[in-house]
């Protein structure tokens, strides 16, 4: 009996800080076979290129020039998704805490959204990827053929953003990560251009209480169903 012949596909995956979108985005993407797009990365580099610069966060116009001109190549080495801009690696100066505040704030102007849209939708055209966001099934790629929505509780969310935080040699505390999270939350859910929603069509998963196997597995046989069907 004959295989049948597999798509590559969009795979879109939204949801909050902190819900493991990172993890299970790379390990689908290696499970797959795909290649790994991070839209948050993007925001973020901004901010810091905005910082560098001595742009503020507030400056529509400029950010948006800015957004323009990004020269951005994703190259996905074991667990970490590396981002080099112009030849830079900025994988480990966009995750510093004010740059992801810096990212929230500049992600809710529109025409830094519109500038990188494009960029975003150049970079998944031809399919085979993993894009990891928090508007990618709703604004980015509506159309792609498996959306998730992953998202856990509050504390399980800042419990993991905190241990990040202290592995990586910051000085934190817990409710300040909590409260810096929630505050992110309703900045991202209340914006005014592409909030954070759940699409309709994605499949909502939560992993509060599972393991990241567990997570994966889920994600990876909904994505290996939908690319054995044909093309609508």
């Amino acid at each position: 009996m004959a295989e049948v012949a597999r798509r590559s596909l969009v795979v879109a995956i939204d949801g909050p800080a902190g819900a493991g979108k990172s993890t299970v985005s790379k390990r689908l993407t290696g499970a797959l076979g795909y290649r790994l797009l991070d839209t948050g990365a993007l925001y973020r580099c901004v901010a810091l290129l905005a910082q560098r610069s001595s742009v503020e966060w507030t400056d529509e116009a400029a950010l948006a020039k800015l957004a323009g001109s990004l020269k951005v190549n994703f190259r996905l080495e074991g667990e970490i998704n590396r981002l080099e801009v112009s030849g830079e690696d900025l994988t480990d100066a966009i995750r510093k805490p004010d740059i992801s505040t810096g990212a929230s704030m500049v992600s809710s102007l529109p025409e830094v959204r519109q500038a990188l849209l494009d960029l975003q939708r150049g970079l998944g055209a031809e399919g085979g990827v993993v894009v990891e966001g928090r508007d990618v099934g709703t604004v980015v790629f509506p159309n792609a053929e498996a959306k998730f929505y992953l998202t856990a509780s509050d504390e399980v969310r800042a419990q993991r953003r905190y241990d990040e935080l202290c592995a990586n040699g910051e000085t934190v505390d817990f409710e300040s990560t909590l409260r810096e999270m929630q505050e992110r939350d309703e900045r991202d859910s209340s914006r005014a251009v592409a909030p954070l929603t759940q699409a309709d069509d994605a499949v909502l998963v939560d992993s509060s209480e599972r393991s990241l196997d567990e997570v994966v597995q889920e994600m990876l046989d909904v994505v290996r169903d939908r690319e054995s069907r044909p093309a609508s």
